[in-house]
């Protein structure tokens, strides 16, 4: 894979919660992560552990119904969204929420397409889905990295070494 992707395999929640930790210490405030994936996929799970690995003690709540869930950090403020149900492209824009781009915290997305093109281009672009062929909860992310802090966030994932080589085809 290229410099500024990454494919991982991740068995458990456990390995996701590994994930989750090594992006939180690469994280600086302006970083925007879009997360993809079906329902079920798992995107929520890894939100939560990113907030327990940057110190969340509280309850960490899906903003589906609410749009979107701050969360006052330590480092930085951390903005959840999930555009699910977003009732079309520029509702995210009528609401006023693009003031949470401003670059002084760090900001969530699940379900980003459905803001169409009306959003920026994301820093870490995370593909999440379910892996059947790998068994039990297993999931399968792609990352991309857009820009100098996604290309940190890879690094990071890298450096933390606790993602192995994927299994060969079954």
């Amino acid at each position: 894979m290229p410099a500024d992707s990454l494919s991982l395999l991740l068995p458990d929640e456990t390995a996701t919660a590994a994930l989750a930790r090594a992006i939180a210490g690469a994280l600086q405030p302006g970083t925007t992560i879009h997360l993809s994936g079906d329902l079920g996929s798992g995107k929520t799970a890894f939100t939560r552990a990113l907030l327990r690995a940057l110190g969340h003690t509280g309850r960490a709540k899906s903003p589906t119904f609410t749009l979107v869930e701050p969360y006052n950090l330590s480092k930085f403020n951390l903005y959840h969204f999930d555009f699910y149900r977003l009732s079309s492209e520029r509702a995210w824009l009528d609401a006023g929420f693009d003031e949470y781009l401003d670059g002084r915290g760090v900001v969530v997305i699940e379900w980003p397409e459905m803001a169409g093109n009306t959003l920026p281009e994301p820093d870490l672009l995370l593909r999440i889905r379910c892996d059947p062929a790998a068994g039990g909860d297993a999931r399968r992310v792609d990352a991309h990295a857009r820009g100098p802090q996604g290309l940190a966030c890879l690094n990071a994932i890298r450096a933390a070494g606790c993602f192995g080589p994927e299994p060969a085809p079954r």
